[in-house]
């Protein structure tokens, strides 16, 4: 085959975004025959081949070939696409000196360009990420405008979707959430370049995550799903796709398979030479190994996320917990809730931090969380949030010994959660609605509750949370004419547990664990809690 049919055979794979075929084509031809916009089209063909060295070298010979030519225009693009892939390697010193010299090319410029355009996005991503979202909001309308004016799709999807999410950080969700949607627009009509569709549709997804919008998240998805699939031999953005179908999993209760994504997607990122971005994916795995009950495997899981820079709190926190590390696990959301943090940020920890906060009996540090959560959810118009609001906002109840009123916001959240299609979290708040109708005397409703709910549990594999419940629905009637609550005060006592941590366990006050303990005391003729825990082991109640 000539050079000019191997050129050919390149160009037609890249049109139809054969990424391997484009790259092993363009490569063949050698260099002598390439100019300088075959070597940019090499250097995407190589990108999203997932090959990064041949990207960068490709770039390379493509901005001395633009010099050479005098294409000024396309240098700075080549400079900039340098900086923008050695910053994804995290070679941040290389990428600063490539910027630096699109800036200086620029200068020479006389008249505004679209360059200048794509070299503001560069200096605009550093802000976003340095938490400065007010000069990066700014910089993205201008982005914005630079799409607008000069009908550059790129500029346009990217500047939308960078004023949506500081919009979502500043706290103004709805009209954020609007400009993600408008990014879309020319992402899915094909206007927009691959590698900059492929970040738009992870930034989206990402975003709709933080704000738990899983709607929004299942459905793009779903579209990324199918956009990377059209593209042969692509691995960037597979891995965050793999990541993204793990989260949707997760929420409808399909745990091993999501399991199984998250592993893939770890193998896809390591592929595309980005083993950092893997964190994530460990931190999820954790949380889902936690919620199984394979407390050493998620251990394991939230170690690695560390390792790669990324803080998988507080769901590291509430394993601790499960582990009977109380301690540890409070000193771990009180820290991260005492960091700066954006809104969207600081709601991602509020429901695990109440969680941890009530079973060390904090009911003075969870109430305001719980108010807050309340009010996050409210502000950002999230079904998901109110439905962990309410959750919140029934166990807090619960261990203030108001079973009345947490029946009523828990049933609220119960009903959420079921339209959502939640699975665990509708039973997990089904398991406090059954406790809440035992506290009101109400036991055969609770039976009702619990049991399904057990099974419901079972089903799911969330092995500690079907226990939990089927220790709640142990046989009675009970010696010595003690209550069904009273048995389970019995039974912790026995366990060597403490009041706070019976309260903690039971979502009860320390004052209604104590009364409970006095009429096991009186009932049973015993005067100790060594006493009583004898009797407990002799009548089988352990």
């Amino acid at each position: 085959m000539d050079v000019v049919e191997e050129l050919l055979r390149a160009r037609e794979a890249f049109d139809r975004r054969d990424w391997v075929s484009a790259y092993e084509g363009l490569s063949a031809a050698g260099s002598d025959a390439l100019r300088a916009a075959d070597f940019a089209d090499l250097a995407t063909a190589a990108f999203l081949a997932g090959r990064h060295n041949d990207c960068i070298q490709a770039l390379q010979r493509a901005h001395e070939a633009h010099l050479e030519s005098g294409d000024q225009h396309g240098a700075v693009r080549s400079a900039f696409w340098l900086a923008m892939t050695l910053t994804d390697r995290g070679e941040y010193a290389v990428a600063s000196g490539w910027i630096s010299r699109a800036e200086r090319l620029l200068e020479a410029f006389e008249q505004d360009t679209v360059e200048h355009g794509y070299v503001l996005f560069f200096r605009m991503l550093g802000h976003i990420l340095g938490g400065d979202q007010v000069t990066g909001l700014d910089e993205a309308a201008t982005l914005t405008s630079y799409g607008r004016r000069f009908g550059d799709g790129d500029l346009l999807a990217a500047g939308l979707m960078a004023q949506g999410r500081c919009l979502l950080y500043l706290g103004r969700v709805p009209e954020g959430v609007r400009l993600l949607d408008e990014a879309m627009v020319g992402v899915t009509t094909g206007e927009v370049s691959p590698i900059f569709a492929g970040h738009t549709y992870c930034s989206l997804i990402e975003a709709c995550q933080e704000i738990s919008d899983f709607d929004r998240v299942a459905q793009w998805t779903t579209a990324l799903t199918t956009w990377c699939g059209a593209q042969a031999g692509l691995v960037p953005f597979t891995g965050q796709c793999a990541v993204h179908r793990a989260q949707v999993m997760r929420v409808r209760g399909a745990f091993e398979q999501a399991i199984a994504e998250l592993d893939g997607a770890v193998a896809r990122y390591v592929a595309a030479g980005t083993p950092a971005a893997a964190g994530l994916a460990f931190a999820e795995k954790g949380e889902l190994l936690r919620i199984r009950g394979q407390y050493d495997a998620a251990e394991e899981a939230f170690e690695q996320a560390v390792g790669l820079g990324h803080d998988p709190q507080p769901a590291h926190a509430l394993l601790s917990l499960a582990r009977g590390r109380t301690d540890a696990a409070c000193a771990a959301v009180r820290r991260v809730l005492g960091e700066p943090r954006d809104p969207i940020h600081r709601s991602q920890l509020l429901p695990g931090a109440i969680e941890v906060l009530l079973a060390d009996n904090d009911l003075a540090g969870a109430c305001p969380l719980v108010a807050e959560l309340e009010t996050v959810g409210d502000a950002f118009d999230s079904s998901s949030l109110k439905a962990m609001a309410g959750y919140a906002v029934g166990a807090l109840a619960l261990a203030e010994g108001r079973p009345e009123d947490a029946l009523k916001a828990l049933r609220q959240a119960q009903q959420r959660w079921r339209q959502l299609g939640w699975p665990y979290e509708t039973a997990r708040t089904q398991v406090l609605v059954g406790r809440a109708l035992r506290d009101l005397g109400d036991e055969e409703s609770a039976a009702a509750e619990l049991g399904a709910t057990a099974r419901a549990l079972a089903a799911l594999g969330a092995t500690p949370a079907a226990q939990e419940v089927g220790r709640l629905l142990a046989p009675g009637p009970l010696p010595g004419g003690l209550t069904t609550r009273e048995g389970e005060v019995l039974r912790l006592v026995a366990s060597g547990r403490s009041n706070p941590e019976i309260a903690a366990s039971l979502f009860l006050s320390e004052k209604t664990v104590a009364r409970h303990l006095s009429n096991i005391f009186t009932k049973l003729d015993v005067s100790s809690r060594t006493a009583a825990a004898a009797y407990a082991f002799d009548h089988g109640l352990t």
